[in-house]
């Protein structure tokens, strides 16, 4: 039986539809785990439909909460901590001081860091200073990140169109840790690839591991394109990666399950002509998902 995880997950959330903590929570606890969320943002709705109300919470919400977790003795029994959209780089700083306290509490606690910035076709999304953030301060303290390709090329400072591109920039974005994580193993998974070699009616994605030596194994797994373009999918994959990454301690298996699901998820969004993912519909997904992806060595 799969072990039930505490995780501490630092990200937006939406009122309408499923992104940040909105898609992230329910599939966790869906699988058995206790998630304990803190909002960065409250939205009345993704920020993609161009209009939305609600606000930027002060950086201070989050130590409060963490202060909270840590006089009732909580921190101790976190497994992991999973950040995501930063509503400003001080957020962000709020963050690492959640982590630095559920790291004293837990020294085998992990840092699971979704590094949102932006996107193909939109470009750099989110405030100033939060690249710089997230490439000089968050990224070196994660334990597993989770960029798309266009965050990747960010962070890396290179375009990756071919497989070789790409195993530069994960090199790249290995070496952005701090001193005293320079021997600790990582993992990068890296969402919304397509390179010379993926076929135009499909998308990949890539888990790479590193161990503590700086070894490099690889994985790839590659799905059908579909005609959507959805808010919260990657918020979704995010989670269940790290979730099954710590539950099992295979990337492979874990890129499988989590990928696995949320395109069964997507898949039936689609077909109901949703503009927001079926997250509770589709929930059976996420513990049994209809179709199994392969995974590949790359």
């Amino acid at each position: 039986m799969t072990r039930s995880l505490n995780l501490l997950s630092i990200q937006s959330h939406v009122v309408y539809g499923h992104v940040g903590n909105a898609s992230a929570v329910f599939p966790l606890q869906r699988l058995g785990h206790e998630v304990w969320p803190v909002h960065t943002v409250q939205f009345s709705n993704h920020t993609g439909y161009g209009a939305w109300r609600g606000q930027v919470f002060d950086p201070s919400l989050i130590d409060e909460c963490v202060t909270g977790l840590k006089e009732r003795g909580a921190l101790a029994r976190c497994d992991g901590v999973l950040s995501g959209y930063l509503g400003s780089a001080e957020t962000g700083e709020a963050v690492l001081r959640a982590l630095r306290e559920v790291r004293v509490a837990n020294r085998s606690a992990l840092y699971c860091c979704d590094p949102v910035m932006g996107d193909v076709g939109r470009g750099i999304f989110v405030r100033p200073g939060i690249t710089d953030f997230m490439r000089d301060h968050a990224v070196p303290e994660a334990d597993v990140l989770t960029p798309n390709q266009f965050e990747l090329e960010l962070l890396a400072g290179f375009a990756t169109p071919t497989m070789v591109d790409v195993e530069r920039a994960l090199i790249a974005v290995n070496a952005l840790r701090n001193g005293g994580r320079t021997h600790q193993s990582r993992t990068i998974l890296v969402t919304s690839l397509v390179t010379d070699a993926t076929p135009p009616d499909c998308i990949d994605v890539l888990a790479a591991h590193f161990d503590g030596d700086g070894g490099m194994r690889r994985f790839l797994l590659r799905t059908p394109r579909l005609d959507v373009n959805l808010n919260g999918a990657g918020d979704a994959i995010a989670a269940l990666f790290f979730a099954h990454l710590l539950t099992t301690n295979s990337p492979a298996g874990a890129l499988q399950r989590a990928v696995s699901s949320v395109f069964g998820v997507l898949r039936r969004t689609v077909q109901a002509g949703s503009r927001e993912l079926l997250t509770v519909a589709a929930q059976e997904e996420f513990v049994q998902p209809s179709q199994m992806f392969e995974v590949r060595d790359a």
